[in-house]
C-alpha cells in the first residue's frame, strides 16, 4: 500500500501544480492513494467547495486542513456534506465537519486524521488526547492509520511523532511550509516527517511575495500579504509504503519538486 501527501496547497499556483504534476506522480510511483492538505488553497487562506471538488477530480481521495479551515465563510455550507475532508479533530466539541474519515481501497480501509498542535496556534483541545481517542476508534475497522498533523513548533511534532510510533502507519507534519531532511521510519513501524513542505510559489516567502515580508522585518509596520503569483512554483510531498498485513510503514521518502529539483519520469 503506498500513500502520496502533498504538502499545503498555497494558492492559484500550488493548484496548477497539483494539476500538472499529480498525474506524473501517479504514473511513476503508482500511489494507492494521495491526500492533499488544502486549507490555504483558496488564495492562501481557506478552501471553496468548488476546490475541494478540483482536488477530488484530480485524484486525491482526502482533503486535510488546518488553522485556517474557516478563513473562506462558504465552508459552513458544505464542511459536512464534504465526506473526504477533515479538519483538526480538537477543534471543540459541536464543530462542523469531522476530524477522521475512511477510504476503501481495493477492499482495505485507510484511517485519515487531522489533529492541529497548539504551540504558537490557538490553545485549542489537547491534541494528544483527541488523537488518542480517534485512533483507538480507528484500529477496530483497520491497521492503516495515517495522521496529518498540523502545527508549529518542531518540538511539538517530534513528541508527537514518538508518542504516536507503533500505534499508527504514518505521522506528517504540516503548517510550516517548508520541507524538513529527517524522514524515516520510527522503531516501532511508523513513517514519520516533521513537515512535508508546501506546494506553490518557490521564489517567495512560504507563500508569500518577499518584499511584503521583508518590510515586515524592516520596519515593524503592518504590511497586506498578497501570495506571490510572479515566480517559480515547487511540489512538496511525502510518500509512505505500508505492509497492508501489519499497518507498518516500510519505506519513506520525500517528494520535492522545483527547478533546482526537476522532476524526473
Amino acid at each position: 500500500m503506498k500513500i502520496l501527501f502533498i504538502g499545503d496547497v498555497v494558492g492559484s499556483s500550488g493548484r496548477d501544480m497539483v494539476q500538472t504534476y499529480l498525474p506524473k506522480l501517479k504514473a511513476k510511483y503508482r500511489p494507492d492513494m494521495t491526500i492533499i492538505n488544502g486549507e490555504n488553497a483558496a488564495a492562501g487562506k481557506g478552501i471553496t467547495q468548488k476546490i475541494y471538488k478540483q482536488f477530488l477530480e484530480c485524484g486525491a481521495h482526502v482533503i486535510t486542513m488546518g488553522n485556517h479551515t474557516w478563513d473562506k465563510k462558504e465552508i459552513f455550507e458544505f464542511i459536512d456534506d464534504a465526506n473526504n475532508m477533515v479538519r483538526p479533530a480538537n477543534f471543540p466539541e459541536g464543530t462542523p465537519g469531522k476530524g477522521m474519515t475512511f477510504v476503501n481501497i481495493n477492499g482495505t480501509e485507510i484511517a485519515v486524521i487531522n489533529v492541529q498542535g497548539r504551540t504558537f496556534l490557538p490553545a485549542i483541545d489537547d491534541p494528544f488526547r483527541v488523537v488518542d481517542e480517534l485512533i483507538a476508534q480507528a484500529q477496530k475497522r483497520t491497521d492503516i492509520i495515517f495522521v496529518d498533523f498540523h502545527a508549529e513548533a518542531t518540538s511539538e511534532k517530534q513528541a508527537m511523532g514518538w508518542y504516536l510510533d507503533g500505534k499508527i502507519s504514518a505521522i506528517v507534519g504540516t503548517h510550516t511550509h517548508t520541507q524538513t531532511a529527517d524522514e524515516r521510519i520510527l522503531p516501532n513501524g511508523t513513517a514519520y516527517i516533521t513537515d512535508a513542505g508546501m506546494t506553490g510559489p518557490y521564489d517567495a516567502i512560504l507563500g508569500v511575495e518577499r518584499e511584503a515580508v521583508i518590510k515586515k522585518f524592516l520596519t515593524s509596520l503592518p504590511v497586506r500579504f498578497e501570495i506571490d503569483k510572479k515566480g517559480r512554483n515547487q511540489l512538496n510531498g511525502f510518500l509512505v509504503t505500508i505492509d497492508e498485513k501489519t499497518g507498518n510503514a516500510s519505506k519513506a521518502e520525500r517528494i520535492l519538486i522545483n527547478d533546482d529539483h526537476p522532476f524526473i519520469d
